[in-house]
């Protein structure tokens, strides 16, 4: 059964496990669960899943991502919902072609609403290079460490958006935002800290990648997410050269307005620790191309002052605390709005997306 776009939107993370298994096995996927060493809200088993559909050895594999960063997991377990119920139920795959659908990279962050792991880490900038360190920050960051990350509890009464203004009117909001969020390695309480070694969510693809895919061809991924970009539309970028070959081909796929590289003055900048380069490192021999699919909420700085009270809260506010509750509830909003018409919007744009993949494999 298939439902308007904005119910696929789920009030939590065990629902839509729940909702994104049922639909993979109703549509003839075979559905793997990867467990996590950390407890959910209640206690509960927390899982990686990973749904698999296909030809055993397939030259082309389509992967749609969701929850790498926890909470943002809301919007993209909803396009994968969506795609289940109206394209893929109905779907016959070529014999040269797979899809893998991997729902809540970041299960902890999706069940307890926070963007980064059990360990604080963002994840998309956990997955280095080989021969990159977990190690150093940006100059940028050290400097705005005591702004960006008070030990103390939120209150409505510190001057945060005053000093934030300073420093936007000083250094200037792009240059800012790459030095805040291209990721650090020093200061693990810390907004974007990628960590001091492979996530666990790291280590169970690590593990199973080659399973999950094969050694195809092609690998086209769209890892889904939100919170760049102005209300409603999207981005799919891709970290590579805008003169690459493969770039003119994705937009070829997806439109030329909506493929874009890394742009530090652009909606999307430049990262460390990235899932794309990593798995195409992982694929060697195979034309990786990972598509960042970012979907626009609400103005920037209102999504780091989310990311900053709730992480604040997180680590010093009591568990009962009101304050605790209302930052859950701002990080939830700006990363998956409430309004239907949002929901609906991206929810069709993302399956589109989706679309565009399988029809360029098929």
């Amino acid at each position: 059964m298939s439902f308007g776009f904005s119910r696929t939107f789920s009030r939590d993370y065990f629902t839509a496990r729940e909702r994104f298994r049922k639909a993979a096995q109703d549509s003839g996927f075979t559905v793997a669960a990867y467990p996590i060493a950390a407890p959910g809200p209640e206690g509960q088993q927390l899982y990686l899943d990973v749904a698999r559909k296909g030809a055993p050895n397939p030259r082309q594999v389509v992967v749609v991502s969701s929850g790498t960063h926890g909470i943002e997991g809301f919007f993209g377990s909803a396009v994968q919902l969506c795609a289940l119920q109206r394209r893929l139920s109905e779907l016959n795959l070529p014999e040269h072609m797979a899809v893998v659908l991997i729902h809540a990279v970041n299960p902890y962050g999706f069940a307890w609403q926070r963007r980064v792991n059990e360990d604080n880490i963002d994840l998309n900038r956990n997955f280095l290079l080989t021969g990159r360190d977990f190690a150093g920050a940006p100059e940028g960051y050290r400097a705005l460490d005591p702004l960006l990350n008070p030990k103390s509890p939120p209150s409505l009464l510190e001057p945060f958006w005053a000093k934030a203004g300073v420093e936007i009117a000083r250094h200037g909001f792009s240059s800012l935002k790459n030095a805040i969020a291209q990721g650090q390695y020093e200061f693990p309480g810390g907004l974007f800290y990628g960590g001091h070694g492979p996530s666990q969510s790291q280590e169970i693809m690590r593990a199973h990648l080659r399973d999950w895919l094969g050694s195809p061809e092609r690998v086209l991924h769209v890892d889904l997410h939100t919170g760049l970009g102005p209300w409603g539309s999207y981005k799919l970028g891709v970290d590579m050269s805008s003169s690459d070959p493969r770039v003119k081909q994705l937009a070829g796929e997806f439109g030329e307005k909506r493929v874009t590289g890394y742009d530090p003055s652009g909606i999307l900048y430049e990262i460390q620790g990235g899932l794309g380069p990593w798995l195409e490192e992982r694929m060697a021999g195979t034309q990786y191309d990972c598509l960042l699919a970012e979907f626009g909420t609400y103005p920037s700085p209102m999504v780091l002052g989310a990311l900053r009270t709730e992480n604040r809260s997180h680590h010093y506010a009591r568990e009962d605390a009101i304050t605790l509750k209302r930052a859950k509830k701002q990080l939830h909003e700006v990363f998956c709005p409430s309004s239907r018409v949002w929901r609906r919007v991206v929810a069709l744009r993302g399956l589109r997306v989706v679309n565009r993949a399988l029809d360029a494999c098929h």
